[in-house]
């Protein structure tokens, strides 16, 4: 299973492909703000543990396993975003709280939130209940 930080260098490098086709250490290290240096190092780490093939100069390519999970950690901060939404939290604090927690929790979890964003999506009036219970508490504050 990959740390948390070779899952964002895995998610970067899933959305970069799928953007733009391809994905270099120079658009790695900017997407993530880090130095390519490092960006190289990681990306070596995660050749040798099969996420992806790496060669020098060439460029790199998501393996199936690679992929697999790049999908499924967009899928992961997607969902979070689209969680916090439907709860009512501000959007400027969505991405920064997506980024918080997103490592923290089980697929588990994420399966149940999964389970709950659909259950509000599906009948738009259980949002608006939402909406006035937390205007009531915000009242009541």
């Amino acid at each position: 299973m990959p740390t948390p930080s070779m899952e964002d260098y895995i998610e970067q490098i899933y959305m970069l492909i799928e953007d733009k086709g391809y994905a270099r250490v120079s658009d790695i290290a900017e997407a993530l703000a880090v130095h390519p240096s490092s960006v190289t190092k990681m990306v070596q780490k995660l050749d040798k543990d099969k996420y992806l093939i790496y060669e020098k100069y060439r460029g790199l390519v998501l393996t199936s396993k690679g992929k697999k999970i790049g999908k499924r950690l967009v899928y992961r901060h997607e969902l979070l975003e689209q969680f916090l939404r439907v709860i009512g939290v501000d959007e400027e604090n969505i991405y920064v709280d997506v980024e918080g927690i997103e490592h923290h929790l089980s697929w588990n979890a994420i399966d149940r939130i999964g389970d709950l964003v659909q259950y509000f999506e599906e009948d738009k009036s259980r949002k608006e209940t939402l909406r006035d219970i937390q205007k009531q508490n915000e009242e009541n504050q």
